[in-house]
């Protein structure tokens, strides 16, 4: 078999990987253990796929940790999950630093519990200063609500007079989510055999190209990202342009 990451054409990697990791639950059960195994397993594909994109060059990768609409699953869970992000979080800031990898959050991050908030602000503030690839956690993150948000920052300043509203357009909107300052995903990545965009930065992948992979998240690694960019690389990327125009 060959070694994926050789056939990786350098100057076309996506510089922007988005991924809703899907399947950590049906992972466990499949193996007759608990939901929050499957979570907990699920931790070493992040580490291996954020070390696999830095290799690559691959600058942002956003990861779709936990969703707004996830607080519905059992108070259990939940509370785990909450749980192991902070131990994550500390366990990892060391390889983190490492690996020149700057940690991002997005979404209502106000809403999380005060240990996990605190944490998850101490990894932003002690990797900061890293450039080689960012690290972007969704967190209680929506779309729709990171849209809203978006539309009411914006409606504030035309009643506050500092914004006309015919002077919005797609930069002054960008200008309000909560990626601003990050590039748009070119790769959409979701595991476990869903093909359902959930509620994922609906805004920012206009034109990206979706990958559904049968593959549960825990069993996600380094081979599979790089087959996922190898079928992103196969494909033609015309922007409603032609073939012949590109």
């Amino acid at each position: 078999m060959a070694d994926l990451k050789s056939l990786i054409i350098p100057d076309k990697v996506p510089q922007h990987i988005a991924i809703i990791m899907d399947g950590n639950g049906r992972w466990a059960k499949e193996k007759g253990m608990p939901r929050v195994w499957g979570h907990r397993s699920g931790v070493k594909s992040v580490r291996e796929v954020t070390e696999a994109a830095a290799e690559i060059g691959v600058r942002y990768l956003t990861l779709y940790a936990f969703s707004t609409e996830n607080w519905s699953r059992p108070p259990a869970e939940v509370t785990a999950l909450m749980g192991l992000l902070v131990e994550t979080i500390r366990g990892e800031i060391k390889d983190l630093n490492k690996n020149g990898v700057r940690l991002m959050a997005i979404g209502d991050l106000s809403a999380l519990p005060k240990a996990s908030y605190n944490t998850l602000m101490d990894g932003i503030e002690a990797t900061r200063n890293n450039s080689r690839v960012t690290l972007v956690l969704a967190l209680n993150y929506s779309a729709k609500w990171e849209i809203l948000r978006a539309t009411r920052i914006l409606a504030e300043k035309a009643q506050q007079g500092s914004l006309h509203p015919a002077n919005i357009d797609e930069q002054t909107f960008e200008s309000a989510l909560s990626t601003y300052g990050i590039p748009d995903p070119e790769l959409l990545i979701r595991t476990s055999g869903e093909t359902r965009i959930s509620n994922f930065l609906l805004w920012q992948i206009a034109y990206a190209e979706l990958y559904f992979t049968p593959v549960f998240w825990p069993d996600f690694g380094r081979e599979a990202l790089f087959e996922a960019i190898l079928n992103y690389q196969g494909r033609e990327r015309r922007f409603g342009k032609t073939s012949e125009q590109l």
